[in-house]
């Protein structure tokens, strides 16, 4: 097992690393206010800085499909209510996607199990949902890596759903590995604990690195109103694009994407990984 996760870790960020030239680099962006999305902008609203150097961009329609994957713990601790309240948030989610979309379902205990590929065959993802028992202890990371791994060389934007109720007890990967995957993966990741688990400094990271948001959902709150809000989130997102200009094409590259607008709070992953030029 853990053999063949270090190989997937370098497959990942050899297929995933960006390429500034062949199709420039693609940023997502959240703005709200407060808790509500902002609609309405365009190019002109953002300003953009590729290693402190301004960019020219443009916007990119985010309104095509969209492939959701999604992480969930299935392990011992999560039997009984809480499986109930995943599966009924599971399906809040897919209940949320419309003709063309994708999704994808990835469970983890002690072992991690891919039970449905991106597909949009979503009667196939609920029937996997009906069959989950849980067992066993938590492998966080290692459930986060494989989901991350079915985002990969997939068209369209991607948004991936990591859910626990605890702690990981026995990844095989190490947080700083699926952390390095996620910074050269172009995935947006949000992050759902229970408040009961506590402060988890490793999927807010994941979350960070992936444009996304980590969330604690307090007892007796409605994890299905979490994942409706999650979607919501992702549909309300711009992409903006840009060809780096000014700047090495190679290396890591910090990015800082602001708007124009006073009082909006703006949410994006901080940079991307280059390749270096052949030439």
């Amino acid at each position: 097992m853990p053999w063949r996760l270090t190989i997937a870790v370098v497959s990942l960020v050899a297929l995933q690393t960006f390429s500034s030239r062949t199709v420039g680099v693609r940023v997502d962006v959240l703005v709200t206010n407060g808790r509500m999305p902002v609609g309405g902008l365009t190019a002109a609203d953002f300003e953009l800085r590729d290693n402190g150097v301004l960019q020219s961009i443009e916007m990119v329609d985010a309104s095509g499909p969209i492939n959701v994957v999604l992480a969930l713990d299935v392990s011992s601790s999560t039997d009984g209510r809480r499986q109930a309240d995943l599966r009924r948030a599971s399906e809040a989610i897919i209940a949320g996607l419309v003709p063309g979309d994708r999704i994808a379902l990835t469970t983890f205990s002690h072992a991690v199990t891919p039970r449905a590929t991106l597909t949009e065959d979503f009667g196939s993802v609920r029937a996997s949902l009906a069959r989950i028992r849980p067992s066993g202890d938590t492998s966080v990371m290692d459930g986060a890596f494989v989901a991350l791994m079915t985002t990969q060389a997939q068209p369209g934007r991607s948004l991936l759903v990591v859910c626990t109720d605890g702690y990981d007890t026995s990844s095989w990967l190490t947080a700083d590995e699926v952390l390095e995957a996620a910074k050269r993966s172009n995935a947006v990741i949000y992050a759902v604990t229970s408040a009961d688990a506590g402060e988890q400094s490793e999927l807010k990271d994941l979350a960070d690195a992936g444009g996304g948001q980590a969330i604690r959902v307090a007892a007796g709150s409605d994890l299905a109103d979490t994942f409706r809000r999650v979607l919501s989130d992702f549909r309300s997102r711009y992409v903006l694009a840009f060809t780096p200009r000014g700047v090495d094409q190679g290396g890591a590259h910090r990015l800082d994407v602001r708007v124009k607008r006073p009082n909006l709070t703006v949410k994006a992953r901080p940079g991307y990984v280059g390749l270096q030029s052949s030439r």
